[in-house]
């Protein structure tokens, strides 16, 4: 127990003078790599938490953790469908603070995927239907780098755009099983995510 209140004690300073906040907006998602189903943009949605140390200097650094739905819009020659894929990201970003209006982003990104589902309409006399327990398909965690900017207007307002590139492929090595048609072995994501949230606390008008 003395443990615990030294502990809360130490990060308590901390706490008082960071910057936390809520964020929420649109995803615009799609595959690279992945002309074999003729992927397209699909749009989703992201909503997370950010933490941020106390800095009045010109770099600091962004913590975040997000919900975010993505995935990708396909067409073959015997099917049209959609993938959704549903990941936990943690982001941790360097934050260039150009004036205490603009912030550019930049950092590195891992995510989890905790859902995914796909569906698809034949054509040409190809399968369809609703596929479920796809899971073992995908590569659960995947990692990649993000650049972004932010403009703080007013008080803890924020509103921001984010271009995330993965690096891991969204699939195992699907040459050893029986793969589906919206399967693309070499697929990566390709996400931008446009948000809004609001600051708490911390230091925002003294940048």
């Amino acid at each position: 127990m003395k443990k615990v209140i030294l502990l809360i004690a130490a990060f308590t300073p901390f706490l008082l003078h960071a910057q936390f906040g809520i964020k929420a907006g649109i995803n615009f998602a799609k595959v690279n790599n992945a002309s074999s189903i003729n992927s397209s943009n699909k749009s989703g949605f992201n909503a997370g938490l950010f933490l941020a140390p106390p800095s009045k200097k010109i770099l600091s650094s962004r913590t975040e953790l997000v919900f975010s739905r993505q995935g990708y819009d396909y067409k073959t020659s015997n099917n049209t469908g959609n993938v959704n894929l549903d990941y936990i990201q943690f982001g941790q970003l360097a934050s260039i603070n150009i004036t205490k209006y603009v912030s550019l982003l930049l950092g590195a990104q891992t995510a989890y995927l905790v859902s995914a589902q796909a569906d698809s309409t034949k054509t040409n006399g190809g399968q369809s239907g609703a596929y479920s327990n796809i899971m073992n398909l995908y590569n659960r965690m995947d990692y990649g780098y993000a650049l972004g900017a932010e403009v703080h207007p007013v008080m803890g307002l924020i509103i921001g755009a984010r271009y995330n590139v993965s690096l891991a492929k969204v699939y195992k090595d699907i040459q050893t099983l029986q793969a589906p048609s919206f399967t693309s072995e070499d697929a990566k994501n390709n996400l931008v995510q446009i948000f809004a949230g609001w600051r708490f606390g911390g230091n925002k008008k003294n940048k």
